[in-house]
């Protein structure tokens, strides 16, 4: 039995004479992630994405696939009629449904009759088929209000669709309609699902992560890469620079008081970050900062790190605590990753005592022992460039 996707748009829909930009990027964005799984038609008709499951194809890997674009709210997994007649659909249900028939006590239909050209109205055409799979399934009771299985009908311009139902898509918007920005990607669990949370607002992610061998292993540089992997499952390719660090912070160490460390190492990381997104598109940074999880994420020390840098600073976990973050991170499968046992830059040489009340004078009297333009050329000169698929 022939099967298609039925993917319906989110939010794009409520666009205005821009809507076809954004539904172009989703086709495109589809299609490419589609061509890794199968080739597989794709084609899109009032706001609704239909893609065509070859029969020797893995339809539950295209499914799967499709969970994971970013810009559709549905996704249904559907049979199509061999002809756009109710005798059609009723056979079409009885033979495809079967299985969800088997385990249901009760059931209703549901239409939506896109044609309008048909001479029966939705609920007329949900009325005929219910009648029909009754007579079919004696022993599943039809109930219009808590039914264990609703039947889909979807009578569309060329075909006719059953199913069983709809089940949520990625949502947000399609990946690269709202530009490109720069996720400083740390090892930690929130910056991954920072990036994942501005990603499905339509941000194509470049990720920046700060390397300081020998003081963080070769293992703590492939985690980062591990969690770049994961989020490319929902954003599609992505390219992670990785900044040499450990020269920035043997400086800060030596000429600097220790419980300024942090901020001053978060300042040089704002200022790298910043010239290393401007270099390569990107019109924003990403960070993971929640507001007082940590001292250098206190609403003063914030001012003080983010005022280096000219470009807009997104913080999508700055209100969320931290078991939503960690929900949000089993949810994108990077939270098993993120807490494996190795080290990064901004750990190694965390200060017992740091300043959570930092004052400005203070952080650019410190900053004057520095050749801090010369740091930060070097860093930049040195970054390694990793393309993840």
């Amino acid at each position: 039995m022939k099967e298609v996707l039925l993917l319906k748009c989110g939010e794009i829909v409520l666009k205005g004479l821009n809507r076809k930009t954004f539904e172009d990027r989703l086709l495109k964005n589809l299609s490419r992630r589609m061509k890794h799984v199968a080739d597989c038609g794709i084609s899109m008709r009032q706001s609704v994405v239909y893609v065509e499951v070859p029969e020797e194809t893995d339809a539950d890997a295209v499914m799967d696939c499709a969970r994971h674009v970013f810009g559709f709210a549905t996704i249904s997994r559907a049979a199509v009629c061999p002809e756009k007649t109710l005798e059609s659909v009723i056979e079409t249900a009885q033979s495809y449904l079967a299985p969800r028939f088997a385990q249901a006590g009760t059931f209703k239909v549901e239409t939506k009759r896109g044609d309008k050209k048909l001479p029966m109205t939705s609920t007329e055409i949900s009325q005929r088929v219910g009648g029909e799979l009754a007579d079919r399934f004696p022993a599943v009771k039809p109930d219009m209000h808590c039914p264990d299985l609703t039947v889909h009908v979807e009578m569309r311009e060329k075909y006719a669709f059953v199913h069983a139902g709809p089940e949520p898509g990625a949502g947000g918007m399609p990946i690269g309609s709202n530009g490109r920005a720069a996720l400083l990607l740390s090892g930690g669990i929130d910056s991954p699902v920072a990036g994942w949370m501005m990603a499905k607002r339509g941000l194509e992610l470049v990720g920046i992560h700060f390397f300081s061998y020998p003081y963080t292993s070769e293992r703590a540089k492939e985690k980062v890469l591990e969690l770049g992997r994961k989020l490319t499952v929902w954003c599609g390719r992505m390219s992670v620079m990785v900044v040499p660090f450990t020269r920035i912070q043997e400086e800060i160490r030596e000429k600097c008081h220790e419980e300024l460390f942090t901020l001053i190492m978060r300042r040089f990381m704002m200022r790298i970050a910043e010239r290393v997104a401007v270099e390569y598109g990107c019109g924003a940074l990403i960070t993971g900062e929640s507001l007082g999880q940590v001292a250098s994420q206190t609403m003063p020390a914030m001012a003080v790190t983010g005022a280096v840098c000219g470009l807009p600073v997104f913080r999508p976990c700055i209100g969320m605590d931290k078991e939503e973050i960690v929900t949000i991170a089993r949810k994108i499968d990077t939270f098993e990753t993120s807490i494996l046992p190795y080290e990064d830059c901004c750990t190694v040489f965390t200060p017992k005592h740091p300043n959570t009340k930092p004052k400005m004078p203070k952080i650019l009297e410190a900053e004057s022992r520095l050749e801090v333009d010369a740091l930060v050329e070097e860093a930049v000169a040195g970054v390694e460039i990793i393309h993840l698929p």
